[in-house]
């Protein structure tokens, strides 16, 4: 890449940001160079500067941009094994007891299939266990930046094809036809609050989760970002409450002091009482 490229990349990056309203600040330059390359090839553009010439042309792309630079691959109950983990050990000792109220959060929600799986499987939970009521007393926040995926989150409509992995015990009671289509059911969609919120720049929605997924998200960030937000889900976490990350995502920096490492395969950590 010569100083010339490097140059119309920050002006572009630069560009994006105002524009686009997406900080590339935080996140990884080769991811960010990727993604961008993908609408290029996309828009039949090879520099940076023809790229940024079509997107004042045409301020529609960037929407499409945006999209890209945030875009996540999710599907119903991605990577078993971790769900297995949740659904056979994890969720039924927070659920336990005498808690009220059970709050997790699905940070980098994309359009809701994490969200949903967790919620399905906390609506089985409490039913198996003869206290189904107990679910109107269950709050799942999702949240991504990309707002179509929000969109789509809040349907809550999938195809088929995106529910494959999940144990076909579950489908009849938690999903209804929507045409070809299939929908989460209305007692375990409305368990789930889809907000928009940009991890690289904001806060948490609110604080002591019992549960927080966020996994396949902070690889996309730097160092710094990553660092801040490990110290974030610490922060937001009640007392041993859980994180679970991406199976190729590690804890590091200070919030290693607060949250200890209970599954190292399915990287799942407690925070200490």
């Amino acid at each position: 890449m010569s100083a010339t490229d490097d140059a119309a990349f920050a002006e572009l990056s630069r560009r994006i940001a105002r524009n686009a309203g997406v900080s590339l600040e935080a996140y990884k330059d080769k991811c960010v160079r990727r993604r961008i390359a993908v609408r290029m090839r996309a828009c039949g553009v090879h520099t940076y500067a023809d790229y940024q010439a079509l997107l004042e042309r045409t301020p529609r792309e960037y929407e499409r941009l945006r999209d890209a630079l945030t875009i996540n691959v999710t599907r119903f109950f991605r990577n078993a094994e971790t769900w297995d983990v949740l659904r056979r050990d994890l969720l039924p000792t927070l659920l336990e007891g005498g808690r009220r109220d059970f709050r997790a959060w699905s940070a980098g929600c994309s359009s809701g299939e994490e969200s949903y799986t967790l919620a399905v499987l906390l609506a089985e939970c409490l039913d198996r266990a003869g206290r189904s009521d107990a679910l109107e007393r269950v709050r799942v926040d999702a949240t991504d930046i990309d707002r179509v995926c929000l969109e789509r989150a809040r349907a809550a409509v999938y195809r088929r094809e995106s529910l494959s992995e999940l144990p076909p015990e579950l489908l009849a009671p938690y999903f209804e036809p929507a045409g070809g289509d299939l929908r989460v059911i209305e007692r375990v969609r409305c368990r789930v609050t889809v907000s928009e919120l940009d991890l690289s720049r904001q806060r948490s929605v609110r604080q002591g989760y019992h549960l927080i997924l966020c996994r396949n998200v902070v690889i996309y960030f730097d160092r710094t970002t990553q660092e801040r937000l490990f110290q974030l889900f610490a922060q937001a976490l009640a007392p041993e409450g859980y994180l679970v990350l991406g199976k190729v995502e590690t804890l590091f920096g200070p919030a290693r002091e607060r949250l200890q490492l209970v599954d190292p395969r399915e990287r799942i950590y407690r925070r200490l009482a």
